[in-house]
């Protein structure tokens, strides 16, 4: 499979059709905290199935969240969908204005807002209204908690980003873009909105090798980011195809192991599928990407 040269332009309706998957996925995560008909909401991750016995607040602290930083979110901040940390390798800065792609229940944002502080902003889009709704419930407490008024969250697609052009200093998303019909564009978007030297600090998810059709068409592998992501090699060339310098991959393998050393079901669901004697962690991978406008 490949970003960049398989259906690099994917129809109207294909996109579209992947793009309204997503949404009513996350919609009822948002609703009800999970993806099924289970009635006990967990943990998970964004690879993962959110009936996961390892918890959100687990994962967060496998990946590289600290105990402190998820003790001071706002309550069900924290919904398990993150695969890496990039408010981490951002390195955040007083005064930045920061843009969070597919923000959700607004994790990253509350946790980047004290970075940046009074003189700086923190934008999250998402295009799923529930999420937004979760997010923008949770501004009051966080505005108690920090006394800070510095975020906002906005409707929005990443493909059509609500955000002017070179406006803002460090783009960060956490395990979502590979969620996209149409990554290209997401990253023309990334380069379209940040300043002269701005920076893009992500967390995605990649594959060592193609995955399986099979498993592609699985919608809770879709929902569950697996069916989305691109290979390595084809993610840097579409990163540097935007126009984005300085280009960083850096696979983390500590979140598919940590998944599939808890038996996630979703895990346990796909690995039925994977050719015999293989692993989810043969070809998948979280990674971590970072670029540069010039």
């Amino acid at each position: 499979m490949s970003c960049c040269n398989s259906n690099p332009s994917p129809s109207k309706d294909s996109s579209q059709a992947v793009r309204e998957t997503v949404r009513a996925g996350y919609a009822q995560i948002a609703l009800s905290g999970m993806l099924s008909t289970a009635t006990t909401p967990k943990g998970g991750g964004c690879c993962g199935s959110t009936q996961s016995p390892l918890s959100a607040d687990d994962l967060a602290r496998q990946i590289g969240y600290t105990a402190e930083q998820i003790q001071d979110l706002p309550e069900g901040a924290n919904m398990g969908l993150s695969c890496g940390n990039p408010t981490a390798i951002a390195n955040l800065k007083p005064g930045q204005v920061v843009l969070d792609l597919g923000s959700g229940g607004g994790f990253d944002v509350f946790l980047a807002g004290p970075k940046v502080g009074p003189s700086g902003r923190v934008i999250g889009v998402d295009m799923t209204p529930e999420m937004l709704a979760k997010a923008r419930r949770n501004v009051d407490a966080y505005r108690r908690t920090t006394s800070l008024d510095n975020v906002e969250f906005r409707l929005g697609e990443i493909e059509h980003l609500p955000v002017a052009d070179a406006s803002v200093d460090v783009v960060i998303s956490n395990c979502v873009i590979n969620l996209s019909p149409d990554k290209p564009q997401v990253w023309r978007e990334i380069a379209r909105v940040l300043r002269p030297g701005g920076k893009v600090a992500a967390s995605d998810m990649a594959l060592l090798r193609p995955l399986p059709e099979q498993i592609k068409k699985m919608v809770e592998a879709m929902v569950g980011c697996i069916a989305g992501a691109v290979l390595v090699a084809d993610y840097h060339r579409m990163v540097a195809a935007a126009g984005l310098v300085n280009i960083a991959l850096r696979p983390k393998p500590q979140y598919v192991a940590a998944l599939t050393s808890f038996k996630d079901p979703l895990y346990a669901n796909i690995a039925q599928s994977l050719p015999a004697g293989s692993t989810m962690a043969d070809f998948v991978t979280s990674l971590d990407v970072m670029a540069s406008k010039p």
